[in-house]
């Protein structure tokens, strides 16, 4: 079941994005989101009066296609929200996470608006890795003035929360880590401590989630995006292990074409060398026999002149 998945093994726990999407996708389970916005947002719970959500549908193509990544936008109130777990670090996510908020504010200003009409955009990411070091699980972002910390615009705010530093001990008197503990939940022991606490909502949670693990689309969902993630873990195993084999193969040409040039400018370098040296000796020897032929034509006998070019 879907259950068993999403709590038995590692591998299932990329499915989390499908459960979460989905419970917090349905109608009937409002009260469950207007309660987790408002603790990971840190608002009042009465200051939130509507919440309408702009992609609600799961689409197969989002969970079949290469690079899948399953978000929940949302309108609330006179803010724009986006809410994405992240299970795997990828390279260049925080410039990704960047041009995600950066469509999101810019996105909904129609042609004729003022500047002065852009929301309030907020980006929530969940992610299964640590990003930052730092031994906080919530990091936000924001516009400031390096040196004055002095706020440019509240109208950015960009939320990490980091699920590897989630303590596995439930702390009832803190809503937001519960409900990364019901995120992060990996056996039915920790559902069940999450179900004992005084949170009607994560209570609720708690039972759709068991709810949902009989429901077979949600099973076939999950199924198509394992099968998915598979497929691209293959698909960049193949490209990478292709990648080395290429490139291997090129450095080894590489090293024989430099290996020949070293080899044939040393050749040259020794010929030139022992070039210049006999030309010099023959040079000297030359010099040698013509002082020789004068001094005898001057009439010197062979020792004379033999003593002389010794000297």
């Amino acid at each position: 079941e879907i259950l068993r998945c999403l709590v038995g093994s590692e591998m299932c726990i990329r499915d989390r994005d499908i459960i979460f999407k989905t419970m917090f996708s349905k109608s009937e389970n409002e009260d469950i989101l207007h309660s987790f916005l408002s603790t990971m947002l840190e608002l009042p719970y009465d200051s939130i009066k509507e919440i309408v959500i702009q992609n609600s549908e799961i689409l197969p193509e989002t969970i079949t296609g290469k690079f899948s990544r399953l978000d929940l936008k949302m309108q609330v109130d006179d803010k724009l929200v986006n809410v994405e777990m992240q299970i795997k670090n990828e390279p260049d996510f925080n410039d990704r996470v960047l041009y995600y908020w950066s469509k999101l504010y810019s996105g909904d200003l129609k042609s004729g608006d003022e500047y002065g009409d852009l929301k309030q955009s907020i980006s929530i990411n969940i992610i299964n890795f640590n990003m930052f070091e730092c031994p906080e699980f919530h990091s936000c972002f924001k516009v400031l003035e390096v040196n004055r910390h002095e706020l440019l615009t509240d109208k950015c705010a960009i939320h990490f929360f980091e699920l590897k530093k989630i303590n596995k001990k439930i702390n009832k008197n803190n809503r937001m880590e519960l409900w990364l503990q019901l995120i992060n939940a990996e056996s039915e022991e920790e559902l069940e401590m999450l179900r004992q606490t005084n949170v009607p909502e994560i209570q609720k949670a708690v039972m759709v989630i068991h709810q949902m693990s009989e429901d077979e689309k949600i099973q076939e969902l999950a199924r198509l995006r394992e099968k998915a993630l598979h497929d691209e873990a293959s698909a960049l195993g193949h490209a990478r292990r292709e990648g080395e084999q290429i490139g291997m193969e090129k450095g080894e040409k590489i090293g024989i074409e430099k290996g020949e040039k070293i080899g044939i400018e040393k050749g040259e370098r020794i010929g030139i060398e022992k070039g210049e040296r006999i030309g010099i000796e023959k040079g000297k020897e030359e010099e040698r026999a013509n002082i020789a032929a004068r001094l005898k034509e001057l009439g010197l006998s062979d020792d004379m002149i033999k003593a002389a070019l010794n000297k």
